[in-house]
């Protein structure tokens, strides 16, 4: 089991029917969409979004991305997709967990790491930038975004 991150974000989803394949399940490449909704939502809580990133001169690609299937889901089943900050001094690396918003009943896993560049040299950070550090401080201080 996995320890809970530091801050967490939870989102629900009602799969679509275009994105199931001719078997009424899931196409496995549509879950890292699902993982993509859940860290919108972890950024906004952090108070540091995409939009933040991006006006403080950085972009954050994945660099990596893991995934470990357990269940499919299917047309219409509500999912409870979790996505949890394990590290952000150095890179950015996120936990997630998808379940079934019914049961609880795992289906999913994963994680993420993503690192920053500046987006004028194209270079790699080794640390993550000061602005974004400052502001996973202040939500886990519970200061406003």
């Amino acid at each position: 089991m996995r320890k809970d991150g530091v801050l967490q974000a939870e989102v629900e989803i009602r799969v679509p029917f275009f994105d199931v394949d001719s078997m009424d399940v899931v196409w496995h490449g549509h879950y890292v969409k699902y993982l993509e909704i859940a860290r919108c939502a972890l950024l906004e809580r952090i108070g540091h979004t995409y939009g933040d990133m991006r006006a403080a001169g950085y972009a954050w690609p994945i660099i990596d991305l893991q995934l470990r299937y357990v269940r499919g889901a299917c047309f219409e089943q509500r999912l409870r997709v979790r996505a949890d900050l394990v590290e952000w001094e150095n890179r950015l690396k996120i936990h997630y967990l998808i379940s079934d918003a019914a049961s609880g009943e795992r289906m999913t896993r994963g994680s993420s790491v993503q690192v920053a560049v500046d987006m004028a040299s194209r270079e790699m950070l080794l640390a993550s930038p000061r602005v974004f550090v400052e502001a996973v401080e202040r939500a886990l201080a519970g200061g406003a975004p």
